[in-house]
């Protein structure tokens, strides 16, 4: 691991390419408490207006405009009413495709995610895209920086590549549209993957002649 930042034309690619090349490398988030750096495990491409499960499937808002610009920025949302979860945008200014990063094991400043997670194992830190966000200090005054500024706040650093061998794919985790396109994509045997959990629609209370 060398340490040095990912350039932009990293991820001004393909973004089913793009997802599994960032298995094995280092986001990093700086902020007054401390710097927490995790090294990522887990991700899922979404290909916009191309894809039913993209947020930017049915194109340009105030809420996805960060999609629709250059790669190499963040993208974060607030989901359920409680919690945020970070994307990087990849491919061509205007394309709209985003790499959500899923899980990480984190690799330096653990004291300052433990108190941001004081009650979660050391395993389940970054497990899980909010988790993740919650540990490195993530919300939506993060949307929209640039992780490929030397000595920005946010960074995505080279680490070690995740071995060929040991990446995995399938569905992505809960999304209703394109169920089956197998973009999310893992490292095998790595303990901070978070479970798999297919959509499941909300059932509607039926109404009968007695309430």
């Amino acid at each position: 691991m060398d340490g040095a930042l990912l350039p932009r034309d990293f991820f001004d690619g393909p973004v089913e390419e793009v997802a599994p090349a960032l298995l094995g490398h280092v986001i990093s988030h700086r902020t007054p408490e401390g710097e927490v750096a995790a090294r990522l495990t887990e991700v899922e491409a979404y290909a916009g207006p191309l894809d039913p499960a993209s947020h930017a499937y049915r194109g340009r808002t105030p809420r996805n405009e960060v999609m629709f610009g250059p790669p190499g920025h963040v993208y974060v949302y607030f989901t359920y009413g409680m919690h945020f979860c970070m994307n990087l945008v990849c491919g061509p200014d205007g394309t709209s495709m985003a790499v959500l990063l899923r899980a990480g094991e984190i690799i330096e400043g653990e004291d300052v995610a433990r108190a941001r997670r004081p009650r979660s194992t050391v395993r389940d830190l970054a497990r899980g895209p909010a988790r993740l966000c919650q540990a490195l200090g993530v919300a939506r005054e993060q949307n929209g920086l640039d992780v490929c500024v030397p000595g920005g706040p946010m960074t995505v650093r080279r680490g070690e590549p995740a071995d060929p061998a040991l990446i995995r794919n399938g569905p992505r985790t809960g999304v209703n549209g394109a169920k089956e396109v197998p973009w999310r994509f893992w490292i095998e045997g790595d303990r901070t993957v978070s479970p798999y959990r297919p959509h499941v629609p909300r059932q509607r209370k039926k109404i009968t002649a007695e309430g």
